[in-house]
């Protein structure tokens, strides 16, 4: 054994190792030092049983190596280390066990945040404000999960956002922020940094194929420096109340680990120095977002400009939300000590917390017909300079939750085991009364439409309650598209009901464009002019920054592709037999399951497409065949 190590052993007392664990004292001399010393730490922590069924010297010896690279990748990844992640655990099983109720001396109230209507003057003052304030901006998009609950086998931001142009979440993602970028520093020139950077969140399951995405399709335009992958590591499974961490089953070398949640986010932040960097080049925002909401960019620009101009420290963005609807809702919580804060509490939680503080009614809609408490929709904005001076205080740490699933009524034993886990948006938990936190209410038809259920789950929900399919999240692009259109004064037919995988949706006409046509509704609105017509069955996808629609009348199908310096006018009659809609069933293995879940396909029957490669003016202006 080397002398250091040798040294290690004399203060940690030889004899103590050998009786606590004489398995491990008889294989010392394989460890160096520090594994030595984390040897220690566990006995401390009451761990003796993970060495076990260690055998002999000179038996598995590199799989006992192995359980020591791995505990030290756990200590290193956890703010405090393994024996805070113990000791956190538990606290959090015993409070647990006694059924201790979080919000005790809690009482709930409806909290201040800004209501927006779209389109109107409000929005608009905050959507240009959002805008100009985007160069200061960096984006993270927590993107640790598969698709398997969709009954897709990818990674969720490789999914095709919708049918009619193809293009991916991430895709969509990359161009919106770039989009962003361009028109904030054309807004104010020399006014800080021209670069909007992306980092993503993601864990053993996704980083190598967000990666390879990313590299077969050169950053969908983004340099390569923009973009930086943070990724969470998982954290140890508990085995009892004790918190003694569980052995993988499979391998008695290896401590069973599950994922944590995506509150890592934020010690991942803090300990990469992404944020110091950041703040040291003149950033301002930090804005988080979710993998599968393809409507998220509609709400952005203005969500930002409430930040910018209510000066809030934390800013959730938020839908309205039915009484008792299956969605956190945004709460001011205010303590009998005193204290207070503004956070999501789940809708499960909400409504016996009311029940518990003088509403005998509990979670009701009011005038509105909504709950007056918003519905989190897990997309947060924070002034940088507060969150990291907040995060050097708890090392990136947030408050953790356990939610282990017990034997019996007595709560002594676990169904299997447990780990700890934590959400991003309990990071305000920890904050003192003066932060301002606040939150921005958008309608749910331009800013929410997630994609997380599969067909069979999603036929399930109850008559009324939002799918939250595949399906449902690609119509929900369309009908924000027709409804934008209609705001700008566009005659778009009516929606027609049809059935896919087994779910009633609203059918609109086929709409998309691309982020840099249609960044802000001021944008929209100053490239659609005349009387334009879009029937039910047509199809259009703009793809192209300058592309102008002037008294246009479509039925059919049109594609227009316009390089950045193209302007092209697009009026007269567009008629052809366009694209139609074929039904899916999603057990047909012989369609690819991005295809599936959605329960359709696009079959191009005709249409009329044309692009423009070099820079001009161009016009287009058919007349009906």
């Amino acid at each position: 054994m080397a002398t250091a190590a040798v040294d290690a052993l004399s203060k940690l007392s030889i004899h103590d190792l050998a009786s606590a664990a004489p398995n491990l004292h008889n294989n010392l001399s394989l460890f160096s030092p520090e594994q030595v010393e984390l040897a220690k730490m566990l006995l401390d922590l009451n761990q003796a049983h993970l060495f076990q069924h260690w055998p002999e010297p000179g038996v598995d010896d590199d799989g006992k190596r192995a359980f020591f690279e791995q505990v030290s990748r756990l200590n290193a990844s956890y703010p405090g280390g393994l024996a805070s992640y113990i000791t956190t655990a538990r606290e959090l099983l015993a409070d647990s066990k006694t059924g201790k109720n979080p919000y005790d001396g809690f009482s709930p109230s409806v909290p201040s945040g800004e209501i927006l209507t779209f389109g109107d003057e409000n929005f608009i003052q905050f959507e240009n404000a959002g805008v100009r304030e985007a160069r200061k901006a960096a984006f993270v998009l927590v993107a640790g999960g598969l698709g398997e609950r969709l009954g897709y086998n990818g990674i969720k931001v490789a999914l095709p956002l919708e049918s009619t142009t193809g293009i991916c979440f991430l895709q969509h993602y990359i161009e919106s922020i770039l989009a962003l970028q361009e028109a904030s520093c054309k807004l104010g020139q020399g006014e800080g940094p021209t670069e909007i950077p992306l980092a993503i969140m993601t864990s053993d399951d996704t980083h190598s194929r967000t990666t390879k995405l990313l590299e077969e399709n050169a950053y969908f335009g983004m340099k390569p420096s923009q973009v930086k992958l943070l990724k969470q590591e998982k954290v140890a499974c508990l085995d009892d109340n004790d918190a003694r961490l569980a052995v993988d089953p499979n391998n008695k070398f290896k401590i069973q680990t599950k994922p944590h949640g995506h509150g890592d986010v934020h010690s991942l932040l803090y300990s990469s120095g992404l944020l110091k960097e950041w703040l040291a080049a003149g950033r301002k925002w930090v804005l988080f977002f979710q993998d599968t909401n393809g409507l998220l960019f509609k709400a952005i620009p203005s969500a930002l400009g409430v930040s910018a101009i209510k000066e809030y420290h934390v800013n959730s963005l938020a839908v309205p939300r039915k009484a008792k609807e299956a969605i956190g809702g945004i709460t001011r919580l205010t303590h009998k000590d005193g204290r207070s804060m503004v956070i999501n509490v789940e809708y499960n939680q909400l409504d016996p917390l009311l029940r518990a503080s003088g509403y005998p009614d509990g979670d009701m809609n009011n005038e509105t017909g909504y709950s007056p408490f918003p519905g989190n929709i897990n997309q947060l904005i924070f002034e940088i300079g507060p969150y990291l001076e907040e995060l050097s205080k708890t090392g990136g740490s947030i408050k953790e939750f356990v939610n282990p699933k017990y034997k019996d009524s007595t709560k002594t034993a676990f169904k299997s085991s447990t780990r700890l886990e934590c959400m991003m948006q309990d990071y305000p938990k920890t904050l003192p009364p003066s932060a301002r936190v606040g939150f921005t209410v958008m309608e749910a038809w331009f800013a929410y439409a997630p994609v997380k259920n599969n067909p069979e789950d999603a036929a399930k929900v109850p008559k009324g309650n939002p799918y939250h399919s595949a399906t449902s999240g690609e119509m929900a692009i369309y009908r924000a598209h027709s409804l934008i259109l209609r705001k700008v004064g566009v005659k778009v037919d009516d929606p027609v009901q049809d059935i896919f995988n087994g779910q009633e949706v609203d059918v609109w006409p086929r709409i998309a464009w691309k982020p840099k046509w249609g960044l802000t509704f001021s944008d929209i609105k100053s490239k659609v002019n005349g009387n334009c017509s879009i029937t039910g069955r047509s199809t259009i996808a703009l793809k192209g920054k300058s592309i102008f629609l002037q008294d246009l009348a479509l039925d059919g199908a049109l594609i227009i592709d316009a390089a950045d310096g193209a302007e092209v006018k697009v009026g007269g009659s567009v008629h052809n037999a366009g694209w139609t809609i074929e039904k899916v069933d999603f057990k047909d293995t012989s369609v690819p399951e991005e295809v599936r879940i959605r329960g359709f396909k696009m079959i191009k029957v005709e249409q009329l497409e044309k692009t423009y490669k070099e820079p001009g003016k161009y016009s287009l202006s058919p007349c009906d065949k």
